[in-house]
């Protein structure tokens, strides 16, 4: 199959389309020709390398997929040859308290498709069966595809570690992302008041269709000053971030007492400052968030289906382009998802 690898870390030079071997699957897998792959921050932190990660080598990116079953292991019984799905990003081993529990990115075997395994920036990608599901009703492979891993990633953020309340006011860092496009259509599904930042004036009304009440251009006025003027000085009670350094200090002088921050990435930095006076005093909670369980996925699918949430994509390029889609990822000329096909 062809395939885009690379076989050291660095910058998108070393990203190479090139011949690679068909994904050989286990009696439990299933093998997905893929129909479109979506771009994820992940994707260029793991072709860059990660301190303490041992990345295998040559390899293959890639969380977010969609497309048609090729072929089935012989213990597998959902699924048949020529079914379209997409693919849960997170494996874990289903065995253990944890993933009883429905904790799957808390099992001590987690990983993510396209990082200590091979991902789907490829022509053909392999899963366990128990992280193949059904494309739900007429959604393309590129809507599917653009859903997994920052629809799971937003569900798990503001309802299962944020605990996100009807009519609350939540702020959402980076409308233009993958997870902050889902974020602030998951929080309309509970009628909450969002407040969405972008980074330039042409995202301001893409993040208001989406549903955003109010928009902040961060390149140009004061998250802070302007979250106090919104909320006439009280603050938001939750905060999704997935920034950090840039913005960490302004995200949390935003929160009203007993808000809550939630985080599920660093894009800028981890080296943060924390006002601990301001954590007690005013009764306040940081929380990490990292992926969710395969259960919430399929909640989340539920309204993907009833077209309550959208995948919001921004563009596509052919498979042999990996390099061109990450580097305009890197430059934040995006709104939305970005697509490769095969």
């Amino acid at each position: 199959m062809k395939a885009i690898r690379f076989h050291q870390h660095g910058g998108p030079e070393v990203l190479k389309y090139e011949d690679a071997p068909d994904p050989k699957i286990l009696a439990n897998e299933v093998l997905v020709r893929v129909r479109a792959c979506a771009l994820n921050h992940l994707d260029v932190f793991v072709r860059g390398g990660v301190p303490g990660w041992r990345i295998p080598m040559p390899h293959i990116v890639g969380a977010d997929v969609s497309g048609e079953v090729a072929e089935v292991g012989s213990l597998v019984s959902r699924v048949k040859p020529g079914d379209r799905v997409l693919l849960c990003p997170g494996v874990s081993c289903g065995q253990c308290e944890m993933c009883f529990k429905g904790l799957d990115s808390a099992c001590r075997r987690f990983t993510v498709l396209g990082v200590f395994i091979d991902g789907a920036y490829a022509e053909y990608v392999k899963a366990p069966e128990m992280n193949v599901l059904p494309i739900p009703r007429d959604l393309s492979f590129d809507e599917a595809a653009a859903v997994p891993l920052v629809f799971l990633t937003a569900w798990h953020m503001l309802f299962m570690r944020a605990q996100l309340k009807p009519g609350e006011d939540v702020l959402v860092i980076g409308a233009g992302s993958g997870v902050g496009s889902a974020a602030i259509q998951m929080a309309k599904l509970v009628n909450a008041r969002v407040i969405a930042t972008v980074g330039a004036d042409w995202k301001l009304e893409k993040a208001r269709a989406l549903g955003a009440d109010e928009v902040i251009n961060h390149m140009r006025q004061s998250i802070g000053e302007e979250v106090k003027r919104l909320t006439h000085k009280r603050g938001v009670d939750v905060v999704v971030d997935h920034v950090g350094a840039a913005v960490w200090e302004a995200c949390f002088e935003s929160l009203a007492t007993y808000g809550r921050l939630v985080t599920c990435g660093m894009t800028t930095g981890a080296d943060l400052k924390l006002n601990g006076q301001g954590l007690f005093g005013r009764q306040r909670t940081i929380l990490g968030s990292f992926m969710g369980g395969k259960a919430e996925l399929v909640e989340a699918l539920k309204f993907v289906a009833q077209r309550k949430l959208k995948a919001v994509i921004d563009s596509t390029f052919p498979l042999q382009e990996a390099a061109a889609a990450q580097q305009k990822m890197d430059g934040r000329e995006f709104f939305g998802k970005i697509l490769l096909h095969p």
